[in-house]
């Protein structure tokens, strides 16, 4: 008689790993094999933070050890789901591929990927389906027990593919109560220092309903732990992910790479497979351009100022491609009330599209979360939208002084962004 489901779940994890967040992390030997390849290692040198370290100190984990923490955790929700009822639906080989995707999810990340998502790349999760179909990943996720075509087609959604359990592990991984969120807030809060971001994930887990359709549904006995994981994020973003300083490092580092994309210095094709040092590398050496050393070196631009304001209201200076012009011609308009000023001392950084995920089931309650009895309704969560969305003007700080006193900043930001529409 084969080997059940929870025994596929169960057995033959030997192999430990030791891990701040969540103690030892079992894994076969075989899957273990995938931590040290090529491909995995590179994301030890990747922050998961980028350069937050630069404002907590403590931020310095790395994908590697975040995407670890995601194969812990989502072997846990599958072993609780299979208790529940989904070992109908999963194989042995499924499981597997499910392990496998959490693992390696993560393994076509580059520096800097979810800023700049307004530039035309390859996202991470095509490269990661990329990386996975070819050798030797290939093969070390055969040997793992997966097919490694279902472990890419789980994380890369564009990647064609059928059946209930691909689209089973599809909402696993990516969703409200998936690994990946319950991993890196609780991480990103624990390396940072601050108390926002830790999870009850015990008890979460333990309180699932496995769907065919869904993933994973909850009873209102979660809302409460929905409502925190939701409302963690809000707060991580306003105090770390987009913390004024935050911002304007990532903001250097993104004017300096769209410039030399744009001028071609550098192709989209060379980011892809870099680490941290790679890509400072490549920009300082293919562009000349000094804002990534001045990152390096903690030189971070001053914030001249900030508007709050809603999606409709930056519609002007939302496109990427216009930024640096945009830059230029504020820039001449300070230097004709006598600042003198060039566009590469100034940065407009206008924060990505962010989104919070609420798309689950009360079955006690018979319907989507925002219409149960959560307190948490669509414009509540779209209220942490808009009061995240911040503008803000960055410029060198030799200048930090005279903009931050002068009362016609805002009027010439307009002028200019309207000029251009």
């Amino acid at each position: 008689m084969g080997k059940t489901i929870e025994a596929s779940l169960n057995e033959d994890y030997t192999h430990p790993v030791r891990d701040v967040l969540w103690g030892h992390i079992y894994m076969t030997e075989k899957q273990a094999e995938l931590t040290i390849c090529p491909q995995f290692i590179r994301l030890c040198r990747i922050f998961q933070l980028g350069p937050v370290y630069l404002t907590y100190p403590g931020a310095t984990h790395t994908r590697a050890s975040h995407s670890i923490g995601v194969y812990h955790l989502g072997r846990r929700l599958l072993q609780n789901l299979a208790e529940r009822g989904a070992s109908e639906w999963l194989t042995q080989e499924g499981v597997k591929a499910f392990l496998a995707a959490c693992l390696l999810h993560d393994l076509g990340h580059f520096p800097y990927t979810h800023s700049l998502k307004e530039l035309s790349l390859t996202n991470h999760e095509a490269l990661t389906g990329g990386i996975i179909l070819k050798e030797p990943v290939k093969s070390l996720v055969g040997n793992t027990g997966a097919d490694p075509s279902l472990t890419a087609a789980i994380i890369d959604r564009e990647m064609p593919g059928s059946g209930t359990e691909l689209f089973f592990y599809r909402k696993l991984l990516s969703g409200a109560l998936d690994p990946d969120k319950l991993d890196y807030l609780s991480r990103d809060a624990r390396y940072c220092g601050v108390p926002y971001g830790s999870q009850d994930v015990d008890f979460i887990l333990s309180k699932l309903f496995p769907s065919k359709e869904r993933g994973a549904d909850i009873d209102s006995r979660l809302i409460p732990n929905v409502e925190a994981i939701l409302f963690s994020k809000y707060l991580m973003y306003r105090t770390v992910y987009w913390h004024h300083q935050v911002r304007a490092a990532t903001a250097m580092v993104k004017k300096a790479l769209i410039n030399g994309l744009e001028h071609e210095k550098i192709t989209p094709e060379e980011l892809y497979n870099l680490d941290d040092t790679g890509l400072f590398t490549l920009i300082a050496e293919k562009t000349g351009n000094p804002l990534v050393e001045s990152v390096k070196e903690g030189k971070i631009f001053a914030t001249a100022g900030e508007i709050s304001v809603s999606n409709a209201d930056i519609n002007e200076i939302k496109e990427i491609s216009a930024r640096s012009r945009l830059e230029e011609q504020f820039a001449a308009e300070l230097c004709k009330e006598g600042i003198q000023i060039t566009g590469e001392d100034l940065i407009i950084d206008i924060p990505e599209p962010v989104s919070f995920e609420t798309g689950l089931f009360v079955l006690d309650e018979d319907c989507n979360f925002s219409e149960s009895s959560s307190a948490f309704k669509t414009e509540t969560v779209n209220s942490f939208i808009k009061t995240l969305y911040t503008v803000r003007i960055f410029c060198n700080q030799k200048f930090k002084q005279k903009l931050k006193t002068f009362s016609n900043l805002y009027s010439i930001l307009y002028k200019v962004t309207n000029r251009e529409a």
